[in-house]
């Protein structure tokens, strides 16, 4: 999974990858001032120039546990990203339209799945390995860009419950999405695209509305499914995200923030997380789960500038918080919080760099629970099972050049859930994770 806002930064980067490197020059105090031909413009800068936006990015995360977990090993998993924007004002005189088409190609192993056992990956951007259609919208802007509504085939998580501070991290419980919103309901996830609408309308300065509806089909998260497929088949029913909240950004605040409260009314069918068809534990008996449908949740959020010396740099300090809890529905988790801080600027001459903290902490269910006890017990263990999974992350990311930032980070997970290990009769010891991330923006390298 990765994040919207992780997602919206690649797009972001690309078509700015795009535009002309145009600025005014320095002159010596008491010279004049003297013209200087603007450097000559690239094949890119003419695409964009004619409403034609392209990106293309490498994302790559190792991680490795050096003590707990199921065993000590490593894993890397790495994501591309191409993508392409069409201005149909520009095209074709159709104004406040754009066309978006991306794809992606992720491969490599999860550390979760082979050596942590946990249930929440430490490298976000592992799901849906394959070469994959991700998006294939329309965006249209109306009342004067008060009303943005998109339509087509992507996903929730890039359009709700996302900040930009999230991905500074590379554990998959805070980036791109807090991670509760995904084991609790069938929130669809990038890149594993299907059928969707959504519409944003400020209602007042920094104020909005925002609501979509997107489908819940099993057969789009399947290993062998390349986002192609205009088909409806195998569609269990519909998710419906929903968020109002008020949000300022560097222009229009000195100090942005956002605060936000969202939730989700899932109608699509979902597996019981005990019982199974005839009342068992599904775990024990081997029987099909049981399938219900009918879910819903809450979520608070927040994120707030605290420090910006001065106002045309990014330099200062953010904090980002989520509370989320279940409202109806037989569910895995039952509430989650997050807590994070950045700092952007940290040494002389690192305006670009960043530091940050977050932990968060998962609650699970008395379901989960009592099936979680009922493994363990069959395995010859007892029945003490944790509620609550803690997972921390320090990070530091560096920006090497134009096109080259990277990050490593230290993630700890305490009470690690035994999903990976179900049979397994004692807990799984707290695990220390070494992680590095990157990313690379081939569009700026082939900037001017």
């Amino acid at each position: 999974m990765i994040a919207k806002k992780g997602l919206a930064a690649m797009i972001a980067v690309g078509i700015a990858g795009c535009a002309p490197a145009i600025r005014a020059q320095d002159v010596p105090a008491g010279t004049a001032e003297v013209a200087r031909p603007a450097p000559a413009a690239t094949p890119l800068d003419t695409l964009a120039a004619r409403g034609i936006a392209l990106s293309l990015s490498y994302t790559g995360e190792a991680a490795a546990n050096v003590t707990g977990g199921l065993r000590q090993k490593a894993a890397y998993a790495g994501q591309v990203y191409v993508g392409v924007d069409f201005d149909m004002g520009k095209l074709v005189g159709l104004t406040g339209g754009t066309l978006h088409l991306a794809g992606t190609n992720r491969h490599g192993p999860s550390l979760s799945n082979i050596a942590l056992g946990n249930n929440t990956s430490v490298q976000e951007i592992w799901g849906t390995q394959n070469t994959h259609l991700a998006i294939a919208t329309w965006e249209q802007k109306l009342l004067g860009g008060a009303l943005d509504v998109e339509a087509g085939k992507s996903q929730a998580n890039i359009h709700f419950l996302n900040s930009q501070l999230y991905c500074h991290f590379q554990s998959n419980s805070t980036c791109g999405n807090p991670t509760m919103v995904f084991k609790d309901s069938n929130f669809t996830y990038f890149p594993a695209s299907s059928w969707m609408a959504k519409a944003k309308l400020t209602v007042a300065r920094n104020w909005f509305v925002h609501v979509g509806i997107y489908e819940v089909n099993p057969n789009r998260k399947a290993p062998d499914d390349d986002g192609t497929s205009l088909s409806f088949k195998g569609g269990t029913g519909f998710i419906v995200p929903f968020e109002l909240g008020y949000g300022s950004d560097d222009d229009t605040a000195r100090l942005p923030r956002h605060v936000i409260l969202g939730g989700w009314v899932d109608r699509g069918d979902y597996a019981d997380p005990l019982r199974d068809t005839v009342g068992g534990i599904a775990a024990l008996t081997g029987r099909p789960s049981a399938t219900l449908k009918g879910r819903s949740g809450l979520y608070l959020r927040f994120d707030q500038v605290l420090t910006r010396p001065d106002p045309h740099s990014r330099r200062g300090l953010a904090v980002f918080g989520v509370a989320m809890t279940n409202v109806s529905g037989r569910v895995e988790e039952s509430h989650y919080f997050d807590l994070g801080l950045v700092q952007t600027g940290t040494f002389r001459g690192r305006d670009e760099d960043s530091i940050g903290f977050m932990v968060n902490d998962q609650h699970f269910s008395d379901l989960a629970i009592e099936r979680m006890n009922a493994l363990r017990v069959a395995a010859g263990g007892r029945a003490y099972a944790g509620h609550d999974e803690i997972m921390m992350e320090l990070a530091y990311g560096a920006q090497l050049g134009r096109a080259l930032r990277i990050s490593p980070n230290v993630q700890y997970i305490l009470h690690p859930d035994s999903s990976g290990a179900p049979l397994r009769a004692t807990a799984i010891p707290n695990a220390w994770v070494l992680g590095f991330k990157f990313d690379v923006d081939a569009m700026k390298l082939l900037r001017h």
